[in-house]
């Protein structure tokens, strides 16, 4: 596995790679890996000959300081996993290689990325969106995997690329959980013993739309999530959107199609996301 913080390093170790018509698949991460993040390289895997991953916790996607401060980072464990499930390249540039001195450039989804969880985390999908695509310029991959678990993000991420005539296919992988449910997430290991037990109720309500979809209105899953959540005192609902999944637009009424359901829910200083793609 070849590590390189570079952009030169980069491309030239990618350019290797693809030197008898291989294809590669990438996997862009903020580190501290769990299993979640280890199904992406597993779907990379399956869709491309070779896999790049890419570690930085880009600072324009985070609203406070404090909350990038706070971001778990271990890069020998990441090191470590990556290298035992067969990444071929490590990306793992640092701040000023991925936003040198002048840096004005911006890329944005100027609907998806204003909406929903947008409008809890203002500017948040802009800093996704500028970072990916500086990602995909230097690694050029042939897929990029993300997962459904940000699902707003996932939908963002499509728009990009179809809107920017990018050469790339998108893949988006399922949701890995805990075995009692909680979606795995890097911010998980911030929660205290009570807190962590309390996110329970993400999946809980998620499950309790679900099983109220069949024959249901938007005011139902409404209904069925918000009386969920309010059965955790630790729990603030934050955001709670059902949409077109697809699309993202607003429904109203009646299910007709395939739903998304995306919740954010703070615990203390922390916040945590979910979804499920309902049917009725």
């Amino acid at each position: 596995m070849r590590i390189c913080r570079s952009i030169s390093d980069c491309r030239a170790a990618v350019k290797e790679l693809c030197a008898t018509d291989k294809t590669v698949a990438m996997v862009p991460t903020m580190g501290f890996l769990h299993a979640g993040h280890m199904s992406l390289v597993h779907t990379a895997k399956a869709e491309a000959d070779h896999v790049v991953v890419s570690i930085f916790v880009n600072p324009t996607q985070f609203g406070e300081s404090a909350d990038l401060d706070a971001y778990p980072r271990d890069e020998a464990r990441d090191l470590d996993m990556l290298r035992k499930a067969g990444v071929a390249v490590v990306f793992m540039p640092d701040v000023e290689t991925m936003y040198p001195a002048g840096d004005e450039t911006i890329v944005e989804t100027t609907r998806l990325a204003n909406m929903l969880h947008g409008k809890v985390r203002p500017g948040h999908f802009r800093g996704v969106t500028t970072v990916v695509t500086r990602l995909f310029n230097i690694v050029q991959p042939d897929v990029a995997v993300f997962g459904e678990k940000d699902y707003q993000q996932l939908q963002v991420i499509k728009r990009m690329v179809a809107d920017l005539h990018m050469p790339l296919t998108i893949v988006g992988s399922p949701t890995v959980r805990d075995e009692d449910g909680l979606a795995m997430s890097s911010r998980n290991v911030r929660l205290s013993a009570e807190d962590r037990q309390a996110a329970l109720v993400l999946n809980q309500s998620l499950t309790a739309a679900e099983a109220a979809a069949t024959g249901a209105t938007v005011a139902d899953l409404h209904k069925a999530i918000v009386d969920t959540i309010a059965t955790e005192p630790r729990a603030i609902l934050t955001g709670l959107d059902i949409v077109a999944a697809e699309t993202l637009n607003d429904i109203d009424g009646p299910l007709t199609g395939p739903t998304a359901i995306m919740i954010s829910v703070a615990f203390g200083d922390i916040l945590l996301i979910d979804q499920r793609v309902v049917t009725p």
